[in-house]
Formats: C-alpha cells, sequence, structure tokens
C-alpha cells in the first residue's frame, strides 16, 4: 500500500515539473511512466493477496497439524494400555502355569 503510494506520489511530482514548463519529460513519457505505475501497482495487489492466501493456508495446515498430533498421541496412549493389560494377563497365566505344575 505505501509503495503505491510513493509511486503515485512520483508521478504527481513528475506532472507538477511538467506543468511547471519542464521539458525534458515529454507527455508520452509520462503517460508510458503512468501505466507502468499502474501495472506495478497490480502486480503488488497481486502478490498481497497470493501472500494472505498463502497465510491462510499455512495456518490451515497447521491446526491439521496440531490435530493430527493430538490423535496420535491419544493412540500411543491406548497401545500403552492396551501393552500394559497384556503383560498383566501374561504374568497371570505364568503363575497360573507354574501354579498346576507344582501340584
Amino acid at each position: 500500500m505505501n509503495t503505491k503510494l510513493a509511486m503515485k506520489a512520483g508521478v504527481a511530482a513528475l506532472a507538477v515539473m511538467m506543468a511547471a514548463g519542464c521539458s525534458t519529460v515529454a507527455q508520452k513519457d509520462f503517460d508510458a511512466l503512468s501505466a507502468k505505475v499502474d501495472r506495478l501497482s497490480a502486480d503488488v495487489a497481486s502478490a498481497k493477496s497470493a501472500a494472505d492466501a498463502a497465510g491462510a493456508s499455512s495456518k490451515d495446515a497447521g491446526q491439521k497439524a496440531a490435530a493430527a498430533q493430538s490423535t496420535a498421541n491419544q493412540a500411543l496412549n491406548a497401545a500403552n494400555q492396551s501393552q500394559a493389560c497384556c503383560d498383566a494377563t501374561n504374568e497371570k497365566i505364568d503363575r497360573m502355569f507354574k501354579r498346576s505344575q507344582a501340584k
């Protein structure tokens, strides 16, 4: 936005110079410069729009990554609980087997 304003100010200064009698810049040069400024302003607006879209996409990706990490943490917790249960069951079976062998 500030770049656009600076360019417009430059064009305005150029116009003042022309109005004051500065003959080094012809009207066609002024028109060409004005057209370049307009194209540059459009390019800046397009770049800003692309940057805004990229920022939104990045934010969305971050949220999805956080949700995936939460799901992975829940799965790890469930797996750890299942392993503990399995280990406890195996210990009970081993104790029961040893008792039956002792008799």
